[in-house]
């Protein structure tokens, strides 16, 4: 059997399948971590979520000589929720705070894969103008709808009310989104 931090190396020299048995491996401890916690505005799969990307940060920024990579891991894990928590109470930046956050678990403020985070690609004029038709393209008519509307700050209920669709059908659209934005700006820099 393969040690974490031989996997961590080795994901970190381009073997997907190597990330991929890490965060395999650790999606129930980061289940676990999430539900310890409450997300304004959120549901526990946002955590999750979080929580996975943290663990990819773990991985992407392991080095050798510190902690093991367990512990590592955890804390990346630990401190992308509270990260995560602590932004949602604020409502600073409401759409921000519900867009698909890519910043290091470690506080760095460094982006996972690139060095364009959503922040910039929101804000930048013509980069978010790009950013918005690349999702056109990516997204179905629903799943774009749904998520511009998620990031405006509606709720699921709101959404479901403006466009006349069922709740259950909406919070899909928007899983559906988020999943494919995540993969869009993860996908860009390789």
């Amino acid at each position: 059997m393969i040690a974490d931090e031989e996997l961590a190396f080795a994901a970190q020299g381009g073997d997907r399948s190597a990330a991929e048995t890490l965060l395999e491996k650790y999606k129930n401890a980061v289940r676990g971590i999430a539900r310890g916690y409450f997300l304004e505005g959120g549901d526990g799969e946002d955590l999750v979520q979080e929580g996975m990307i943290g663990l990819y940060s773990a991985i992407t920024g392991y080095r050798e000589g510190g902690m093991s990579f367990k512990n590592f891991a955890y804390l990346c894990i630990h401190r992308r929720i509270m990260t995560a928590v602590k932004s949602a109470s604020r409502q600073k930046h409401l759409a921000l705070n519900r867009y698909v956050p890519l910043v290091n678990a470690d506080g760095q403020g460094t982006d996972i894969v690139s060095e364009e985070n959503p922040e910039t690609i929101l804000i930048g004029g013509e980069e978010r103008g790009e950013f918005l038709r690349l999702l056109r393209e990516q997204l179905s008519p629903a799943e774009y709808e749904a998520l511009l509307s998620y990031m405006e700050g509606l709720s699921i209920a709101e959404i479901a009310a403006r466009t006349g669709k069922r709740e259950k059908s909406v919070e899909n659209a928007v899983q559906r989104a988020k999943k494919k934005v995540l993969a869009l700006v993860l996908n860009r820099d390789r």
